[in-house]
């Protein structure tokens, strides 16, 4: 069992596909413990498996073996409710594309998952002002998603993954669809964030420059990490 001041542990974590009569092994046997207010940037060339990765880390999908451990719970074999209330307790996530919901206001949409995880509307409204505001973005928390740049519905969308207070931030190329001065902005902001709320963050990047700001970096080859 994986220390439980990780808030999350992968223990050989092996996942093979299959297409047609080939069988593609893009993760063999892959262990990572992430540390409270650590940032992590995971690499590797497209196709390396980054995005099975993060979704098996996420409770998205299951592992062939293996197991996921959040927050010192064993989610390897929970069932489908368990892991759900994992995933929705301590888990938050980024993803290329923000994913926002175009016919509520950005603060609307950081409202929306406290809401459904009980908190008051009142209480929703108050957290997600805080967060837009933490983003740079008080003064736009009423715009729905079509006036918003791009850079700002993706700062959005970070304060909506991390409106839950999650243990653990999975970002699955946050910037990959922002020009480079936009993707600076946003990275600083999500890297903020990290810092000022002490969870940890697992983030795939092509980018180099964005990698190097992280704390450690470690990259996916041949279905294992170094």
């Amino acid at each position: 069992m994986s220390d439980p001041l990780f808030p999350l542990s992968l223990r050989d974590i092996k996942r093979t596909f299959i297409q047609g009569d080939r069988r593609l092994e893009v993760l063999r046997g892959v262990s990572l413990d992430l540390r409270p207010g650590e940032i992590v940037a995971l690499v590797g060339q497209s196709g390396s498996g980054k995005s099975t990765l993060l979704h098996i880390a996420g409770l998205l999908e299951r592992p062939d073996e293996g197991d996921i451990i959040v927050d010192g719970k064993s989610a390897g074999a929970a069932g489908d409710r368990e892991r759900t209330a994992l995933r929705r307790r301590f888990l938050g996530f980024v993803y290329q594309y923000h994913h926002l919901l175009p016919e509520f206001s950005a603060i609307e949409n950081v409202m929306l998952p406290q809401m459904l995880n009980g908190r008051s509307r009142g209480q929703a409204r108050s957290r997600a002002a805080e967060l837009l505001a933490m983003v740079q973005l008080k003064d736009r928390s009423d715009h729905r998603p079509g006036r918003l740049s791009g850079g700002e519905q993706q700062r959005v969308a970070i304060a909506r993954a991390v409106a839950n207070a999650p243990r653990v931030l999975l970002a699955d190329e946050p910037t990959g669809n922002l020009d480079a001065a936009t993707a600076d902005t946003v990275f600083r902001q999500l890297l903020s964030l990290v810092r000022d709320t002490g969870m940890a963050a697992l983030v795939a990047t092509h980018n180099p420059d964005l990698a190097a700001r992280m704390d450690r970096t470690v990259t996916l080859k041949d279905g294992g990490l170094s």
